[in-house]
């Protein structure tokens, strides 16, 4: 025997001890039996493009493995230095500028808070911080803003304001509601990408 069949038939005799018996010869007995089926996490991906009536300007972009939480990274230029409310809104409606995206996303009838509070809007996603150029970046990991099912957000918008967002405890009037955190000064409806 040459050592080209020796390699072969050492590689045959591994690939039979490695591999799974045909379905033929496993037990038909359901409580013996083997589930081969594997899992695939699926991956879900979105993206949001921020524009407004100023100069202020970004990307969001979304990602979902399988039912996991949903991860945000947000870019946005154009603002004052300092933190700015950023939220989900509940319609992906634009043509009246920002005005018409409507409230935030709030499918559960809760009122405004901080990302990580229980008592929040879905689309309560906190507040991004602008450098002293006016760039700000952030990553925000959160459970109630799914790529898909029925509290999806694909097709709302998401919304950058002008003033800080109070998280729900400043004691103003629209803490409440919106964490008063002022004017709308960028939006954009998420679309799912490829």
């Amino acid at each position: 025997m040459t050592t080209q069949e020796g390699t072969i038939r050492r590689l045959h005799h591994l690939q039979s001890i490695l591999s799974p018996p045909p379905t033929s010869s496993l037990p038909s007995s359901s409580s013996s039996s083997l589930n081969l089926s594997a899992t695939v996490a699926t991956a879900k991906k979105a993206v949001a493009v921020l524009k407004g009536t100023s100069q202020v300007q970004g990307v969001v972009t979304l990602l979902q493995i399988s039912d996991g939480p949903t991860t945000v990274k947000v870019r946005v230029t154009g603002l004052n230095p300092g933190s700015h409310g950023f939220h989900l809104h509940e319609f992906g409606d634009t043509t009246n500028g920002c005005m018409s995206t409507g409230p935030h996303f709030n499918p559960n009838k809760m009122t405004h808070g901080a990302p990580e509070n229980e008592i929040r809007h879905a689309g309560d996603l906190g507040n991004i911080v602008a450098n002293s150029e006016g760039v700000a970046e952030a990553t925000i990991v959160d459970n109630q803003i799914p790529l898909s099912g029925p509290n999806s957000v694909i097709g709302r918008a998401f919304v950058v304001h002008e003033l800080k967002d109070d998280l729900g405890k400043g004691g103003h009037e629209l803490s409440l509601t919106t964490g008063n955190a002022g004017g709308r000064l960028a939006c954009g409806v998420v679309g799912l990408t490829p």
